[in-house]
């Protein structure tokens, strides 16, 4: 018997819900060969593509059944794939052209939120957010995306308020709970260990015991039981570990690649783009990346763009490698061969969404570090500045920090040993760009800019051509949204609680410290 198109429509649907992709898939490739111009099951092809990674094509089918019906739904995820792909401005175009009140449906409010949170605009993504918890007060997560959103924006009230909400619904939201964990100091009379612990033991998803262990940490340190957080990292991150294992040899080996291009390439006379609107603040993840970032941005003439993805992309973009990797040997090849002042260019253009027509915009994205002397060929006046933490702080503060789920730039955090490593790499890679780069590159040394800050704060704002201001001492007042770990951290004064924390730790660092003294990685007392 023949399905109707209706029928295979339902079916899809069906499969969806319960999972069944590749069913799904089938019935709907039946409907698009049958019914070339039904609209939904060009859209629900999409969402397949979205979950298996292929953000790409999902962009492609949602365009395509944006031709038979001009949905907000469809709308809505085609705006939230753009900002995944990195296509902000199109991101920006397709959410803004949403009209809040005619959006009737909680999940598409939600949606455009999570596009907008995506491309920075953190202020249009609470609109939304509020009108789907109008439209439904029953869905944990849309509470929870209120919440990130309320942290984002510095109201930590209203945070931990949504944050309570979702794990109300859903006992066993883990999201909430590290979000919960990590946005209170636990004490003694009011903490959450009681209540976590009793969610790992009910728990099984790798992803799940990672939230839930890290948010236990977070807490026995706040209690400071430093020993028993120490094992909650490991307890946590035992089933993560398991299935992805970071590849110590593929980055060693990207590592030393970088090196020996950059000194085979050192003659390229080929001339770059000339804005010099780009400063640039790259480093290990919680080196201090965030508090040079609010000291810079809370001068006149600079705007901070958050951690921008466009320079990797529009690099492998042009490299037109087709490796899956944003980052790899061959697109690092290719790359090198680049008309560089088109590299430039089309970093600025990608840029432009967020930055606007400042004079000045911080990209903070970390792992730019890899690509410091492309940058310096693509774009020869942008500024960098790179920091540096004690290595046994930044080794320990990775380990704590639950950092983006699957990513894979970060899974090394997964192993402190692993950590240990990266580091490493890490450093000597940085001597190497100074070395190569000099007086462009600025090496900061987190705890001297710490202690003695005035001082470095000068010498920064001198780097980076920009007249003293001294609302730059006082960025703890900087009210733009924070998007990082620091986001509570960067709303306080300049301090030094921070420095040393490594040795609440001490006795399980002997491995690590032996590592990297082996490494002639100097560890400051």
């Amino acid at each position: 018997m023949t399905l109707s198109i209706n029928q295979l429509h339902q079916n899809a649907i069906k499969a969806l819900n319960q999972g069944d992709i590749q069913q799904a898939h089938q019935y709907l490739v039946s409907i698009v060969q049958t019914e070339p111009q039904h609209a939904d099951a060009y859209f629900l092809l999409a969402m397949i593509n979205v979950q298996v990674g292929q953000v790409k094509k999902a962009i492609a089918l949602i365009e395509k059944a944006l031709e038979f019906d001009n949905n907000t739904e469809y709308l809505a995820q085609l705006a939230k794939c753009y900002a995944l792909d990195g296509q902000l401005e199109q991101a920006k175009a397709t959410a803004t052209q949403v009209n809040l009140a005619a959006v009737n449906s909680a999940l598409t409010a939600d949606t455009l939120g999570v596009a907008m949170s995506h491309i920075g605009l953190h202020e249009q993504a609470m609109s939304f957010y509020k009108k789907a918890l109008e439209i439904t007060q029953t869905n944990p997560q849309f509470y929870y995306n209120y919440g990130v959103c309320a942290k984002f924006l510095g109201d930590f009230a209203q945070a931990e308020q949504a944050f309570e909400k979702a794990i109300q619904i859903n006992p066993t939201h883990h999201q909430a709970h590290f979000a919960l964990s990590d946005l209170i100091k636990a004490t003694n009379d009011s903490n959450h260990l009681e209540r976590l612990n009793s969610v790992f033991s009910n728990i099984s998803h790798p992803d799940a015991q990672l939230h839930i262990g890290h948010a236990l940490a977070k807490e026995y340190q706040d209690l400071k039981q430093y020993d028993q957080a120490f094992e909650a990292l490991n307890m946590g991150k035992k089933a993560k570990l398991k299935q992805a294992r970071f590849d110590n040899d593929a980055s060693t080996k990207l590592f030393a690649h970088i090196k020996t291009l950059s000194e085979e390439h050192k003659q390229i006379s080929q001339i770059g783009h000339n804005s010099n609107e780009p400063i640039f603040v790259l480093g290990m993840p919680r080196s201090g990346t965030t508090l040079v970032e609010r000291i810079l941005s809370s001068h006149s003439d600079v705007m901070s763009a958050g951690e921008l993805q466009d320079f990797g992309i529009c690099t492998k973009r042009l490299a037109q490698t087709k490796t899956p990797h944003v980052l790899d040997n061959t697109t690092l090849d290719a790359a090198y061969q680049l008309d560089f002042g088109q590299l430039g260019q089309a970093y600025l253009d990608a840029t432009r969404v967020v930055t606007g027509n400042s004079a000045h915009f911080i990209d903070k994205l970390p792992f730019n570090f890899f690509y410091v002397d492309l940058i310096r060929k693509a774009l020869p006046n942008a500024k960098i500045v790179c920091l540096l933490r004690n290595p046994l702080d930044t080794c320990i503060g990775n380990y704590r920090q639950l950092f983006t789920i699957n990513n894979p730039y970060y899974r090394y955090s997964l192993s402190l040993m692993d950590t240990a490593k990266f580091y490493a790499r890490f450093y000597h890679l940085m001597q190497h760009w100074q070395a190569l780069h000099g007086s462009h590159f600025k090496l900061l040394q987190y705890e001297s800019l710490v202690n003695n800050p005035e001082h470095h704060i000068r010498d920064l704002l001198n780097f980076c051509d920009l007249p003293w201001q001294s609302q730059c001492i006082d960025f703890h007042l900087n009210t733009t949204p924070v998007s990082t770990a620091s986001k509570v951290q960067v709303r306080e004064p300049l301090n030094s609680k921070s420095i040393g924390r490594w040795r609440n730790f001490e006795s399980h660092l002997e491995e690590v410290i032996n590592y990297l003294t082996s490494q002639d990685i100097p560890i400051s007392e």
